[in-house]
């Protein structure tokens, strides 16, 4: 007997995919560690720096879910994206050549606009894959934090060489490199509409907010958000921290590249271990493996000991992350995921990881390194929001099919009741 073929589209849609995830975080290992650089070189002061990275951040919070549900609304994905990728250069272009801080303030909202929206919009096209069986999330996940430690590395050593203006030109290469990768996805699995598909109505609004209503959503986004936002210190004043411990500045640089590492392991094993333990289970290892992480940070523990603890962020960070986006592939119907990954993505990383970054700042004053036992409260009851919701959502999804046929039209056994099939 022959062996059941994957559908024809999983080669294409995987490399294609992982080619866009790695251009999407060359720019990122690239904009978060060197950016402030650039804008130091560029004469603005630690206030005005500060304004620029906090911009993007908050504004997410209206631009993501907005285009979000314009993917939805449209159907082409691949269409949103590839304009977003356009307008991302563009806007990265118009950085470079501005000159102040109130240019450079409008160029960042334009690249807010443009920029914010395209993760959300990736994982929604990936997790179409995932829910057609055309690939495994997690090992084309990888890929992108491959190329986040490429980039961090590399900028890194390309600044040390050329200087910190070299930081913009690596940006637009980036962005570049997004443009090609945006053009080449399959059209098949960016739409939402199959060919000879009975039409379907366009999604409204208010099938939108429908998942702002249902409880079992708004526990999945309180567990997810808190679980996420209490990695907020180490983001902002871990190095600082582990700097004022007396750790060198190579050790430094090698306990980031161990939590990538360690999440690259787990992302290439990912889809085993949520069809063995289920999303919602591993969303509570998640927060129980960052409460635990940040308690024993908050000891302020040796070198040796923070290099283990670092190995935890394949649990804390990545976990939930594979948690979340597995939830919102079998909970949210097919015409509103790019929707729901975009309020995911503006609450988690915009709203509450932006207010818990806010606040990091007077508790580490405050705390020092025992601020992390505050993150550990934080992730405490993430997990204990993920445990109810693991208790009280069955599988299936959590709000209905908005999407009706405009006339009952007979069907055969193979064409099925939607145009996706659910999880």
């Amino acid at each position: 007997m022959a062996k059941p073929q994957k559908p024809r589209a999983a080669r294409p849609l995987a490399w294609r995919l992982a080619f866009v995830y790695a251009a999407l975080f060359l720019v990122v290992g690239c904009y978060l560690p060197y950016f402030p650089v650039w804008l130091y070189w560029r004469g603005l002061n630690m206030d005005e720096i500060a304004v620029l990275l906090a911009t993007p951040l908050f504004t997410r919070i209206v631009f993501i879910p907005a285009i979000s549900f314009l993917a939805d609304r449209v159907g082409d994905r691949r269409m949103i994206l590839i304009v977003l990728a356009w307008g991302s250069l563009a806007s990265f272009l118009i950085l470079w050549a501005t000159d102040g801080f109130w240019q450079m303030f409008l160029a960042t909202l334009l690249i807010a606009a443009n920029w914010n929206a395209i993760m959300p919009l990736t994982e929604t096209v990936a997790m179409t894959g995932v829910r057609s069986g055309a690939l495994d999330y997690g090992r084309v996940r990888l890929w992108g934090s491959l190329a986040f430690i490429l980039a961090s590395f590399g900028t890194g050593l390309v600044i040390g060489e050329l200087g910190a203006q070299t930081v913009l030109p690596l940006l637009v290469a980036g962005c570049a490199l997004l443009v090609v990768g945006a053009h080449l996805l399959p059209r098949e699995l960016t739409t939402r509409q199959r060919p000879g598909a009975t039409m379907l109505e366009r999604l409204k609004l208010a099938d939108a907010f429908a998942l702002g209503r249902s409880p079992l959503f708004l526990l999945f986004l309180a567990a997810a958000s808190l679980i996420h936002a209490s990695h907020s210190l180490i983001y902002t004043f871990g190095t600082l921290h582990w700097q004022a411990q007396g750790f060198p500045s190579g050790a430094i640089g090698g306990l980031w590249s161990v939590g990538v590492i360690a999440e690259i392991v787990l992302f290439a094993a990912s889809g085993r271990i949520v069809a063995r333990h289920g999303a919602t289970r591993l969303l509570l290892l998640a927060g129980l493996a960052a409460a635990l992480r940040w308690s024993l940070m908050a000891a302020d523990p040796p070198l040796w000991a923070t290099a283990l603890l670092q190995t935890l962020h394949a649990l804390s960070f990545g976990a939930a992350h594979i948690a979340a986006m597995h939830f919102l592939t079998q909970a949210v119907p097919e015409d509103r995921a790019a929707t729901a990954q975009g309020v995911y993505a503006a609450l988690v990383v915009g709203l509450i990881g932006g207010l818990v970054t806010l606040a990091s700042g007077p508790l580490y004053r405050a705390l020092d390194g025992e601020a992390y036992g505050v993150m550990a409260v934080l992730a405490l009851i993430g997990a204990a929001c993920a445990f109810l919701l693991m208790r009280q959502w069955s599988g299936g999804l959590v709000v209905g099919v908005a999407k009706k046929r405009r006339k009952a039209q007979p069907q055969s056994s193979a064409e099925g009741g939607e145009t996706w099939p659910e999880a």
